[in-house]
C-alpha cells in the first residue's frame, strides 16, 4: 500500500455508492489483512511493515482499537468477534500466569 493513500485512524472513506461504512480505507484494509491466515509470525510482521508502513507493535495497537469500534463489528462481524475472543483468551492467560507467579 502506498503511504500517500493511507488514511489516518478514524477518517471515514465513502464507498463507490457514496455511502460510508464508518471505517476508513486503511481500517478496512487492516480487517481484510487480518482475514488471512499466517503460518509464520515473522512473515506477517514483515507484511505489516511493507503494507501499512508501521511497526508490528503499532499495528496491533491500531487493530485492538479497531476491533472495539461498532463500525468494524458491522463491517465484518465474524472476524471482529474472533479477534475479540483471541484477545480475551490472551488476556486471561496473562492474568493466570501473573497470579501463578504471585502465589
Amino acid at each position: 500500500m502506498d503511504t500517500a493513500t493511507a488514511l489516518p485512524i478514524g477518517t471515514v472513506d465513502a464507498g463507490p455508492d457514496g455511502r460510508t461504512s464508518g471505517l476508513s480505507e486503511r481500517d478496512e484494509q487492516i480487517l481484510a489483512f487480518e482475514r488471512q491466515w499466517w503460518k509464520y509470525a515473522g512473515a506477517k510482521e514483515q507484511a505489516v511493515r511493507e503494507l501499512f508502513d508501521m511497526s508490528a507493535t503499532r499495528y496491533y495497537q491500531v487493530l485492538n482499537a479497531l476491533i472495539d469500534e461498532p463500525a468494524a463489528l458491522a463491517h465484518d462481524p465474524m472476524l471482529v468477534k474472533r479477534l475479540r475472543r483471541l484477545r480475551q483468551s490472551r488476556q486471561r492467560a496473562r492474568t493466570a500466569r501473573r497470579l501463578a507467579t504471585d502465589a
